[in-house]
């Protein structure tokens, strides 16, 4: 990290591209086995590929679970022949060793999937469902709605958790102060940014923090080493997804503005 270049920070940990018409495209990351990608399905539906050759298995679900959230307009998946719709920012978890399929000619779907040694059942998570929680304020620019989906309550998983932070016009300031996760790896995809606005994304060790400049719909890597904190030209969404050996979601580690 402290030597890499900017070109080398992009090649390593940020997810570019994903969301193409009519094609799944997704990036596996050794930390934590993470896969994370995105299907649009402009003109048909689409299959979630298995990726035997990267995953070892026939099917992708064969020893994962799956977080999925729709980052684009109205559309459906169906998992095992049961059919699931979802509006924009609507997400959908998805148990062991179930098939899916994306559809909808509006819709864009990010999603995650992580190793699982359990099957739990498949849940719908309806965005205006799901009660916030407030966290930061307009005094320091970081106002914003924290909608849990995933989280190690109510909705059981063997690991994975998932859900959607959402900043409030005129806040731009993400997970600050940041913290730590030395259990579990964490991936940021930050949505709904206008063309023109861009989210300077800070990772890297405290003390030893970079930044990369992202525009909407791409996605980055934060190892346990890594914070994850932003900053962004104006508001936007973000969508966090993450697993490891622990799945409580206050375990981590602050970090004090003063060992930046």
């Amino acid at each position: 990290m402290e030597s890499a270049s900017a070109a080398d920070l992009r090649d390593n940990f940020l997810v570019e591209d994903v969301f193409v018409d009519d094609e799944v495209r997704a990036v596996y990351t050794h930390d934590d086995r993470l896969v994370v990608g995105g299907a649009v399905p402009a003109t048909g539906e689409l299959e979630l590929p298995a990726w035997t050759e990267v995953l070892g298995t026939d099917s992708h679900l064969e020893r994962r679970e799956l977080g999925i959230i729709n980052v684009g307009g109205n559309g459906h998946v169906v998992v095992d022949d049961e059919k699931f719709e979802l509006d924009h920012l609507d997400g959908l978890y998805v148990g062991r060793g179930s098939n899916v399929v994306f559809a909808g000619p509006d819709a864009a779907f990010y999603f995650v999937s992580a190793a699982a040694h359990a099957t739990y059942p498949t849940t719908a998570l309806k965005h205006q469902e799901v009660e916030p929680l407030a966290l930061g304020g307009p005094a320091s620019a970081n106002e914003r709605s924290l909608f849990r989906y995933v989280w190690g309550q109510d909705v059981e998983t063997a690991a994975l958790q998932f859900g959607v932070t959402v900043l409030a016009e005129g806040s731009v300031w993400n997970t600050f102060p940041p913290h730590l996760h030395d259990r579990r790896t964490e991936i940021y995809c930050y949505v709904d940014l206008a063309d023109d606005d861009r989210v300077f994304h800070f990772m890297g060790q405290p003390g030893e923090t970079r930044h990369l400049v992202m525009k909407n719909r791409q996605a980055v890597i934060s190892p346990p080493w890594s914070i994850h904190s932003g900053a962004g030209t104006g508001n936007y969404a973000f969508i966090w997804a993450m697993t490891g050996e622990n799945n409580c979601y206050t375990d981590l580690a602050a970090v004090a503005i003063e060992d930046l």
